[in-house]
Protein backbone atom coordinates (compact mmCIF):
# COMPACT_ATOMS: atom_id res chain seq x y z
CA UNK A 1 0.00 0.00 0.00
CA UNK A 2 1.08 3.59 -0.43
CA UNK A 3 3.14 5.32 2.23
CA UNK A 4 2.45 8.56 4.04
CA UNK A 5 4.90 11.43 4.18
CA UNK A 6 5.63 10.67 7.84
CA UNK A 7 6.53 7.06 7.07
CA UNK A 8 8.87 8.26 4.33
CA UNK A 9 10.53 10.79 6.66
CA UNK A 10 11.03 8.17 9.37
CA UNK A 11 12.63 5.82 6.87
CA UNK A 12 15.41 8.32 6.20
CA UNK A 13 16.69 7.92 9.78
CA UNK A 14 18.61 4.77 8.93
CA UNK A 15 22.24 5.72 9.50
CA UNK A 16 22.98 6.41 5.85
CA UNK A 17 26.35 7.95 4.99
CA UNK A 18 25.64 11.24 3.22
CA UNK A 19 28.39 13.85 3.06
CA UNK A 20 28.29 17.53 2.14
CA UNK A 21 30.44 20.58 2.89
CA UNK A 22 33.18 18.52 4.49
CA UNK A 23 31.07 16.55 6.93
CA UNK A 24 28.64 13.70 7.41
CA UNK A 25 24.94 14.49 7.63
CA UNK A 26 23.34 13.20 10.81
CA UNK A 27 19.75 13.50 9.57
CA UNK A 28 19.02 14.32 5.92
CA UNK A 29 15.40 15.12 6.74
CA UNK A 30 16.36 18.06 8.92
CA UNK A 31 19.57 19.20 7.22
CA UNK A 32 19.19 22.51 5.39
CA UNK A 33 20.63 21.05 2.19
CA UNK A 34 17.97 18.33 1.92
CA UNK A 35 14.94 19.15 4.08
CA UNK A 36 13.13 21.17 1.40
CA UNK A 37 13.35 18.31 -1.08
CA UNK A 38 12.43 15.79 1.61
CA UNK A 39 9.31 17.80 2.45
CA UNK A 40 8.40 17.97 -1.24
CA UNK A 41 8.73 14.18 -1.58
CA UNK A 42 6.75 13.67 1.63
CA UNK A 43 4.05 15.87 0.12
CA UNK A 44 3.90 13.58 -2.91
CA UNK A 45 3.38 10.55 -0.69
CA UNK A 46 0.66 12.37 1.22
CA UNK A 47 -1.12 13.11 -2.05
CA UNK A 48 -1.70 9.39 -2.53
CA UNK A 49 -3.69 9.41 0.73
CA UNK A 50 -5.73 12.50 -0.12
CA UNK A 51 -9.29 11.41 -0.94
CA UNK A 52 -9.37 14.03 -3.71
CA UNK A 53 -6.43 12.47 -5.57
CA UNK A 54 -6.09 8.91 -4.26
CA UNK A 55 -7.99 7.19 -7.06
CA UNK A 56 -6.04 9.15 -9.67
CA UNK A 57 -2.66 8.30 -8.18
CA UNK A 58 -3.15 4.64 -7.33
CA UNK A 59 -4.37 1.32 -8.71
CA UNK A 60 -5.11 -2.08 -7.11
CA UNK A 61 -2.02 -4.25 -6.59
CA UNK A 62 -2.31 -7.44 -8.67
CA UNK A 63 -1.03 -9.45 -5.70
CA UNK A 64 -2.64 -7.84 -2.63
CA UNK A 65 -5.54 -5.79 -3.98
CA UNK A 66 -4.34 -2.82 -1.91
CA UNK A 67 -4.08 0.58 -3.61
CA UNK A 68 -0.49 1.13 -4.85
CA UNK A 69 1.27 3.91 -6.71
CA UNK A 70 0.30 4.21 -10.37
CA UNK A 71 3.98 4.74 -11.21
CA UNK A 72 4.50 1.00 -10.70
CA UNK A 73 1.75 0.01 -13.13
CA UNK A 74 2.60 -2.39 -15.96
CA UNK A 75 0.23 -1.12 -18.68
CA UNK A 76 -1.79 -3.77 -20.46
CA UNK A 77 -4.13 -1.48 -22.37
CA UNK A 78 -4.25 2.02 -23.77
CA UNK A 79 -6.58 2.83 -20.92
CA UNK A 80 -3.81 1.83 -18.49
CA UNK A 81 -1.41 4.19 -20.24
CA UNK A 82 -3.92 7.00 -19.94
CA UNK A 83 -4.52 6.29 -16.23
CA UNK A 84 -0.79 6.17 -15.65
CA UNK A 85 -0.26 9.45 -17.47
CA UNK A 86 -3.00 11.24 -15.54
CA UNK A 87 -1.57 10.10 -12.21
CA UNK A 88 2.01 11.01 -13.11
CA UNK A 89 0.87 14.40 -14.39
CA UNK A 90 -0.82 15.12 -11.07
CA UNK A 91 2.36 14.22 -9.16
CA UNK A 92 4.51 16.39 -11.42
CA UNK A 93 2.20 19.36 -10.90
CA UNK A 94 2.94 19.21 -7.18
CA UNK A 95 6.60 20.07 -7.87
CA UNK A 96 5.96 22.13 -11.04
CA UNK A 97 7.95 19.55 -12.99
CA UNK A 98 11.17 20.70 -11.30
CA UNK A 99 12.14 17.42 -9.63
CA UNK A 100 13.26 14.90 -12.22
CA UNK A 101 13.95 11.92 -9.98
CA UNK A 102 10.88 11.67 -7.79
CA UNK A 103 9.84 8.13 -6.76
CA UNK A 104 7.78 7.66 -9.92
CA UNK A 105 10.84 7.76 -12.19
CA UNK A 106 12.78 4.58 -11.41
CA UNK A 107 9.48 2.90 -10.58
CA UNK A 108 8.80 2.98 -14.33
CA UNK A 109 12.13 1.31 -15.09
CA UNK A 110 11.43 -1.43 -12.54
CA UNK A 111 7.97 -1.98 -14.00
CA UNK A 112 9.61 -2.29 -17.42
CA UNK A 113 12.06 -4.90 -16.15
CA UNK A 114 9.22 -6.92 -14.64
CA UNK A 115 7.16 -6.58 -17.81
CA UNK A 116 10.02 -8.09 -19.81
CA UNK A 117 10.88 -10.79 -17.31
CA UNK A 118 11.32 -13.41 -20.05
CA UNK A 119 14.47 -11.59 -21.19
CA UNK A 120 16.00 -11.97 -17.72
CA UNK A 121 14.83 -15.60 -17.56
CA UNK A 122 16.66 -16.37 -20.80
CA UNK A 123 19.94 -15.56 -19.03
CA UNK A 124 19.42 -16.60 -15.40
CA UNK A 125 16.16 -17.83 -13.89
CA UNK A 126 17.19 -17.05 -10.30
CA UNK A 127 18.10 -13.47 -11.15
CA UNK A 128 14.83 -13.07 -13.04
CA UNK A 129 12.99 -14.18 -9.90
CA UNK A 130 14.90 -11.49 -8.00
CA UNK A 131 13.70 -8.84 -10.45
CA UNK A 132 10.09 -9.86 -10.10
CA UNK A 133 10.16 -10.24 -6.32
CA UNK A 134 11.82 -6.88 -5.75
CA UNK A 135 9.52 -5.11 -8.20
CA UNK A 136 6.42 -6.51 -6.50
CA UNK A 137 7.76 -5.70 -3.03
CA UNK A 138 8.79 -2.16 -4.00
CA UNK A 139 5.40 -1.61 -5.63
CA UNK A 140 3.41 -2.94 -2.69
CA UNK A 141 5.45 -1.04 -0.07
CA UNK A 142 5.81 2.16 -2.13
CA UNK A 143 9.61 2.34 -2.12
CA UNK A 144 11.59 5.31 -3.41
CA UNK A 145 14.34 3.96 -5.67
CA UNK A 146 16.94 6.18 -7.31
CA UNK A 147 19.63 4.98 -9.69
CA UNK A 148 23.25 5.43 -10.75
CA UNK A 149 23.86 4.18 -14.28
CA UNK A 150 26.72 6.37 -15.54
CA UNK A 151 30.41 5.96 -14.55
CA UNK A 152 32.53 8.89 -13.35
CA UNK A 153 34.10 11.15 -15.98
CA UNK A 154 37.68 9.99 -15.54
CA UNK A 155 39.10 8.86 -18.88
CA UNK A 156 36.45 8.43 -21.57
CA UNK A 157 39.11 7.36 -24.09
CA UNK A 158 39.46 4.03 -22.29
CA UNK A 159 36.90 1.31 -21.59
CA UNK A 160 36.05 0.49 -18.01
CA UNK A 161 38.51 -2.37 -17.61
CA UNK A 162 41.43 -0.32 -18.97
CA UNK A 163 41.21 2.51 -16.45
CA UNK A 164 44.36 2.97 -14.36
CA UNK A 165 42.54 1.46 -11.39
CA UNK A 166 40.11 -1.39 -12.18
CA UNK A 167 37.81 -0.17 -9.38
CA UNK A 168 37.28 3.42 -10.47
CA UNK A 169 33.99 2.37 -12.08
CA UNK A 170 31.66 0.36 -9.85
CA UNK A 171 32.28 -3.31 -10.47
CA UNK A 172 32.50 -6.72 -8.88
CA UNK A 173 35.49 -7.04 -6.55
CA UNK A 174 34.58 -10.39 -5.07
CA UNK A 175 32.04 -13.18 -5.43
CA UNK A 176 30.89 -15.03 -2.31
CA UNK A 177 28.52 -17.89 -1.67
CA UNK A 178 25.90 -15.49 -0.37
CA UNK A 179 26.42 -12.57 -2.76
CA UNK A 180 28.90 -10.18 -4.34
CA UNK A 181 31.02 -7.25 -3.23
CA UNK A 182 30.97 -4.03 -5.27
CA UNK A 183 33.81 -1.52 -5.30
CA UNK A 184 34.04 1.75 -7.28
CA UNK A 185 31.76 4.68 -8.00
CA UNK A 186 29.00 5.94 -10.25
CA UNK A 187 28.00 9.54 -10.89
CA UNK A 188 24.77 11.51 -11.16
CA UNK A 189 22.96 9.94 -8.25
CA UNK A 190 20.11 12.43 -8.48
CA UNK A 191 17.90 12.06 -5.42
CA UNK A 192 20.16 9.32 -4.03
CA UNK A 193 20.65 11.04 -0.67
CA UNK A 194 16.90 11.18 -0.02
CA UNK A 195 15.77 7.87 -1.53
CA UNK A 196 15.34 4.42 0.05
CA UNK A 197 17.22 2.27 -2.44
CA UNK A 198 19.76 2.74 -5.21
CA UNK A 199 19.70 0.72 -8.40
CA UNK A 200 23.24 0.31 -9.71
CA UNK A 201 23.63 -0.56 -13.38
CA UNK A 202 25.13 0.76 -16.61
CA UNK A 203 23.47 2.45 -19.55
CA UNK A 204 26.75 3.37 -21.26
CA UNK A 205 28.13 0.88 -23.81
CA UNK A 206 30.32 -1.86 -22.37
CA UNK A 207 32.56 -4.16 -24.41
CA UNK A 208 34.60 -7.31 -24.11
CA UNK A 209 36.67 -7.15 -20.95
CA UNK A 210 34.11 -5.01 -19.12
CA UNK A 211 32.14 -7.93 -17.68
CA UNK A 212 33.09 -6.92 -14.13
CA UNK A 213 30.93 -3.78 -14.57
CA UNK A 214 28.01 -5.40 -16.41
CA UNK A 215 25.70 -5.75 -13.41
CA UNK A 216 22.32 -4.57 -12.21
CA UNK A 217 21.75 -4.67 -8.46
CA UNK A 218 19.68 -2.87 -5.84
CA UNK A 219 21.11 -1.74 -2.52
CA UNK A 220 19.55 0.08 0.45
CA UNK A 221 20.95 3.58 0.88
CA UNK A 222 22.00 2.65 4.43
CA UNK A 223 24.14 -0.31 3.30
CA UNK A 224 27.57 -0.48 5.00
CA UNK A 225 30.26 0.94 2.73
CA UNK A 226 27.87 2.99 0.61
CA UNK A 227 28.87 6.65 0.63
CA UNK A 228 26.98 9.52 -0.98
CA UNK A 229 28.86 12.74 -1.76
CA UNK A 230 26.36 15.47 -2.58
CA UNK A 231 27.19 18.46 -4.76
CA UNK A 232 26.82 22.03 -3.52
CA UNK A 233 23.34 22.60 -2.16
CA UNK A 234 21.36 25.39 -3.78
CA UNK A 235 18.75 25.02 -1.05
CA UNK A 236 21.27 25.62 1.73
CA UNK A 237 22.67 28.65 -0.09
CA UNK A 238 19.22 30.22 -0.49
CA UNK A 239 18.49 32.68 2.30
CA UNK A 240 14.69 32.43 2.24
CA UNK A 241 11.77 30.89 0.38
CA UNK A 242 10.65 34.38 -0.69
CA UNK A 243 14.01 35.03 -2.36
CA UNK A 244 14.52 31.50 -3.73
CA UNK A 245 11.07 29.88 -3.78
CA UNK A 246 12.14 26.97 -6.02
CA UNK A 247 15.69 26.22 -4.89
CA UNK A 248 14.64 26.02 -1.24
CA UNK A 249 11.98 23.38 -1.90
CA UNK A 250 12.87 21.44 -5.05
CA UNK A 251 16.64 20.99 -5.08
CA UNK A 252 16.72 17.18 -5.17
CA UNK A 253 20.53 17.12 -5.14
CA UNK A 254 22.94 15.12 -7.31
CA UNK A 255 25.65 12.92 -5.85
CA UNK A 256 28.70 10.84 -6.49
CA UNK A 257 27.88 7.40 -5.09
CA UNK A 258 30.87 5.41 -3.84
CA UNK A 259 30.70 1.67 -3.25
CA UNK A 260 33.43 0.96 -0.74
CA UNK A 261 33.25 -2.84 -0.72
CA UNK A 262 29.46 -2.90 -0.50
CA UNK A 263 28.02 -6.38 -0.05
CA UNK A 264 25.03 -7.26 -2.26
CA UNK A 265 23.16 -10.49 -1.37
CA UNK A 266 22.22 -12.66 -4.34
CA UNK A 267 18.54 -11.85 -3.92
CA UNK A 268 19.29 -8.24 -4.87
CA UNK A 269 21.19 -9.13 -8.05
CA UNK A 270 19.24 -8.73 -11.32
CA UNK A 271 22.09 -8.95 -13.86
CA UNK A 272 25.49 -10.46 -13.15
CA UNK A 273 28.45 -9.82 -15.43
CA UNK A 274 26.37 -10.11 -18.61
CA UNK A 275 27.30 -7.61 -21.33
CA UNK A 276 24.27 -8.53 -23.43
CA UNK A 277 21.67 -8.40 -20.68
CA UNK A 278 22.94 -5.20 -19.04
CA UNK A 279 22.43 -3.57 -22.46
CA UNK A 280 19.23 -5.29 -23.53
CA UNK A 281 17.40 -4.72 -20.22
CA UNK A 282 16.82 -1.10 -21.28
CA UNK A 283 15.83 -1.62 -24.90
CA UNK A 284 14.29 -5.11 -25.21
CA UNK A 285 11.93 -4.56 -22.29
CA UNK A 286 9.59 -1.55 -21.88
CA UNK A 287 11.94 -0.20 -19.19
CA UNK A 288 13.46 2.71 -21.07
CA UNK A 289 10.22 3.90 -22.65
CA UNK A 290 8.23 3.68 -19.40
CA UNK A 291 10.90 5.56 -17.45
CA UNK A 292 11.24 8.20 -20.12
CA UNK A 293 7.52 8.62 -20.68
CA UNK A 294 7.31 9.61 -17.01
CA UNK A 295 10.13 12.11 -17.56
CA UNK A 296 8.30 13.63 -20.50
CA UNK A 297 5.04 13.97 -18.59
CA UNK A 298 7.09 15.86 -16.01
CA UNK A 299 8.68 17.98 -18.76
CA UNK A 300 5.23 18.85 -20.12
CA UNK A 301 4.30 20.20 -16.68
CA UNK A 302 7.55 22.15 -16.43
CA UNK A 303 7.02 23.80 -19.80
CA UNK A 304 3.47 24.74 -18.85
CA UNK A 305 4.97 26.34 -15.74
CA UNK A 306 7.42 28.33 -17.88
CA UNK A 307 4.63 29.52 -20.15
CA UNK A 308 2.65 30.62 -17.09
CA UNK A 309 5.61 32.62 -15.79
CA UNK A 310 6.07 34.32 -19.16
CA UNK A 311 2.40 35.27 -19.33
CA UNK A 312 2.45 36.63 -15.77
CA UNK A 313 5.53 38.75 -16.60
CA UNK A 314 3.86 40.19 -19.69
CA UNK A 315 0.72 41.02 -17.72
CA UNK A 316 2.76 42.64 -14.97
CA UNK A 317 4.60 44.83 -17.47
CA UNK A 318 1.39 45.80 -19.28
CA UNK A 319 2.70 44.42 -22.57
CA UNK A 320 0.18 41.66 -23.25
CA UNK A 321 -1.42 43.58 -26.12
CA UNK A 322 1.87 44.22 -27.92
CA UNK A 323 2.07 42.00 -31.04
CA UNK A 324 5.77 41.14 -30.51
CA UNK A 325 5.02 39.97 -26.96
CA UNK A 326 2.04 37.94 -28.14
CA UNK A 327 4.34 36.37 -30.71
CA UNK A 328 6.80 35.36 -27.98
CA UNK A 329 4.04 33.89 -25.87
CA UNK A 330 2.67 32.06 -28.88
CA UNK A 331 6.04 30.53 -29.66
CA UNK A 332 6.51 29.46 -26.04
CA UNK A 333 3.05 27.92 -26.00
CA UNK A 334 3.81 26.05 -29.23
CA UNK A 335 6.80 24.32 -27.59
CA UNK A 336 4.72 23.25 -24.60
CA UNK A 337 2.06 22.01 -27.01
CA UNK A 338 4.62 19.97 -28.95
CA UNK A 339 5.70 18.11 -25.82
CA UNK A 340 2.10 17.59 -24.69
CA UNK A 341 1.20 16.28 -28.14
CA UNK A 342 4.12 13.85 -28.19
CA UNK A 343 3.10 12.55 -24.75
CA UNK A 344 -0.46 11.98 -25.93
CA UNK A 345 0.79 10.49 -29.21
CA UNK A 346 2.65 7.86 -27.20
CA UNK A 347 -0.77 6.56 -26.19
CA UNK A 348 -2.25 6.81 -29.69
CA UNK A 349 0.70 4.92 -31.22
CA UNK A 350 1.21 2.40 -28.42
CA UNK A 351 1.94 -1.21 -29.30
CA UNK A 352 1.30 -4.47 -27.48
CA UNK A 353 4.18 -6.95 -27.17
CA UNK A 354 4.06 -10.74 -27.01
CA UNK A 355 3.61 -10.59 -23.23
CA UNK A 356 0.50 -8.43 -23.52
CA UNK A 357 2.32 -5.35 -22.25
CA UNK A 358 1.45 -2.06 -23.90
CA UNK A 359 4.48 0.09 -24.74
CA UNK A 360 4.14 3.85 -25.19
CA UNK A 361 5.02 4.89 -28.74
CA UNK A 362 8.79 4.43 -28.95
CA UNK A 363 9.33 6.86 -31.84
CA UNK A 364 7.46 9.55 -29.94
CA UNK A 365 9.42 8.93 -26.74
CA UNK A 366 12.76 9.37 -28.50
CA UNK A 367 11.54 12.30 -30.58
CA UNK A 368 10.44 14.09 -27.42
CA UNK A 369 13.87 13.53 -25.83
CA UNK A 370 15.55 15.04 -28.87
CA UNK A 371 13.15 18.00 -28.91
CA UNK A 372 13.76 18.64 -25.22
CA UNK A 373 17.43 19.39 -25.88
CA UNK A 374 16.51 22.14 -28.34
CA UNK A 375 13.47 23.81 -26.84
CA UNK A 376 14.31 24.12 -23.15
CA UNK A 377 17.30 26.45 -23.62
CA UNK A 378 15.32 28.33 -26.27
CA UNK A 379 12.39 28.90 -23.92
CA UNK A 380 14.63 30.04 -21.07
CA UNK A 381 16.38 32.56 -23.33
CA UNK A 382 13.08 33.90 -24.65
CA UNK A 383 11.60 34.45 -21.19
CA UNK A 384 14.78 36.13 -19.96
CA UNK A 385 14.49 38.56 -22.87
CA UNK A 386 10.85 39.14 -22.04
CA UNK A 387 11.78 40.00 -18.45
CA UNK A 388 14.52 42.47 -19.40
CA UNK A 389 16.45 44.34 -16.74
CA UNK A 390 13.68 43.98 -14.18
CA UNK A 391 14.83 40.41 -13.59
CA UNK A 392 18.10 41.52 -12.02
CA UNK A 393 17.13 44.90 -10.57
CA UNK A 394 15.54 43.40 -7.50
CA UNK A 395 15.85 44.00 -3.75
CA UNK A 396 18.72 42.04 -2.24
CA UNK A 397 16.42 40.03 0.00
CA UNK A 398 13.09 40.06 1.82
CA UNK A 399 14.82 41.96 4.64
CA UNK A 400 14.67 45.12 2.55
CA UNK A 401 10.90 45.12 2.99
CA UNK A 402 11.30 44.87 6.76
CA UNK A 403 13.19 48.14 7.04
CA UNK A 404 10.74 51.03 6.93
CA UNK A 405 12.99 53.50 5.09
CA UNK A 406 14.29 51.01 2.53
CA UNK A 407 10.82 49.63 1.93
CA UNK A 408 9.45 53.12 1.23
CA UNK A 409 11.83 53.61 -1.70
CA UNK A 410 11.34 50.10 -3.04
CA UNK A 411 7.57 50.40 -2.90
CA UNK A 412 7.77 53.73 -4.77
CA UNK A 413 10.16 52.72 -7.54
CA UNK A 414 9.74 48.95 -7.89
CA UNK A 415 6.11 48.47 -8.78
CA UNK A 416 3.76 47.87 -11.69
CA UNK A 417 0.28 49.19 -12.52
CA UNK A 418 -2.20 47.23 -10.43
CA UNK A 419 0.57 45.26 -8.72
CA UNK A 420 2.10 46.24 -5.40
CA UNK A 421 5.85 46.23 -4.97
CA UNK A 422 6.02 43.02 -2.93
CA UNK A 423 3.92 41.14 -5.47
CA UNK A 424 6.09 42.33 -8.37
CA UNK A 425 9.27 41.34 -6.54
CA UNK A 426 7.74 38.00 -5.56
CA UNK A 427 6.96 37.17 -9.20
CA UNK A 428 10.37 38.24 -10.46
CA UNK A 429 12.14 36.29 -7.70
CA UNK A 430 10.18 33.23 -8.84
CA UNK A 431 11.19 33.89 -12.42
CA UNK A 432 14.86 34.38 -11.51
CA UNK A 433 14.95 31.08 -9.64
CA UNK A 434 13.99 29.18 -12.79
CA UNK A 435 15.77 31.44 -15.29
CA UNK A 436 19.01 32.73 -13.80
CA UNK A 437 19.92 31.44 -10.35
CA UNK A 438 22.39 28.64 -9.65
CA UNK A 439 19.41 26.33 -9.25
CA UNK A 440 18.19 27.46 -12.69
CA UNK A 441 21.60 26.70 -14.19
CA UNK A 442 21.43 23.16 -12.89
CA UNK A 443 17.89 22.81 -14.31
CA UNK A 444 19.18 23.90 -17.74
CA UNK A 445 22.07 21.41 -17.62
CA UNK A 446 19.76 18.66 -16.40
CA UNK A 447 17.29 19.05 -19.27
CA UNK A 448 20.12 19.31 -21.81
CA UNK A 449 21.72 16.02 -20.76
CA UNK A 450 18.74 14.25 -19.16
CA UNK A 451 18.56 11.47 -21.77
CA UNK A 452 22.30 11.38 -22.47
CA UNK A 453 24.65 13.23 -24.80
CA UNK A 454 22.64 15.04 -27.49
CA UNK A 455 24.15 13.02 -30.34
CA UNK A 456 23.15 9.76 -28.61
CA UNK A 457 19.58 10.98 -28.18
CA UNK A 458 19.37 11.90 -31.88
CA UNK A 459 20.88 8.56 -32.85
CA UNK A 460 18.06 6.83 -30.99
CA UNK A 461 15.56 8.74 -33.11
CA UNK A 462 17.51 7.68 -36.20
CA UNK A 463 17.32 4.02 -35.19
CA UNK A 464 13.62 4.11 -34.32
CA UNK A 465 12.22 6.30 -37.08
CA UNK A 466 10.46 4.51 -39.92
CA UNK A 467 12.17 5.97 -42.97
CA UNK A 468 10.23 3.77 -45.44
CA UNK A 469 7.30 6.17 -46.03
CA UNK A 470 9.71 9.08 -46.50
CA UNK A 471 11.81 7.14 -48.96
CA UNK A 472 8.70 6.00 -50.82
CA UNK A 473 7.57 9.59 -51.29
CA UNK A 474 10.95 10.58 -52.74
CA UNK A 475 10.97 7.55 -55.05
CA UNK A 476 7.47 8.39 -56.26
CA UNK A 477 8.49 12.00 -56.93
CA UNK A 478 11.52 10.85 -58.90
CA UNK A 479 9.43 8.43 -60.98
CA UNK A 480 7.15 11.23 -62.12
CA UNK A 481 9.71 13.01 -64.27
CA UNK A 482 12.85 12.45 -66.30
CA UNK A 483 15.18 14.45 -68.52
CA UNK A 484 12.54 14.75 -71.24
CA UNK A 485 9.66 15.83 -68.97
CA UNK A 486 8.02 19.18 -69.85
Amino acid sequence: MTRTGDVYRDGLKDGRNVFIDGGRVDDVGSHKAFRGAVESIAGLYDLTHDPASRDLLTFPSPTTGERVNVAYMIPRSTEDLISRRKGLRRWSESTFGLMGRTPDHVAGFLAGFAAGIDLFESVNKDHADNVLKFYEWARDTDQYVSYVIVPPQIDRSRPAHQQEDPFLYAGVKEERDDGIVIRGAQMLGTGAAISDWILLSSIVPLGDGDERYANTVVVPVSAPGLKIYARRSYAAAANSVFDYPLARRYDESDSLVVFDDVFIPWEHVFVYQSLDLVRDQWWKTPSHVLGNSQAQIRLWTKLDFLVGIAKAIAEMNGSMNAPPVQGVLGELASYATMVRSLVLAQEANARTDDNGVVWPGVEEVHACSALQIEIYPRMIAMIRELCGGGLIQLPSSREDFRDQDIAADIERYVQSPGMASQERVKLLKLAWDILGSEFAGRQWQYELFYAGAPYLVRNRVFRQYDFAPSSALVEEALKRYDIDSE
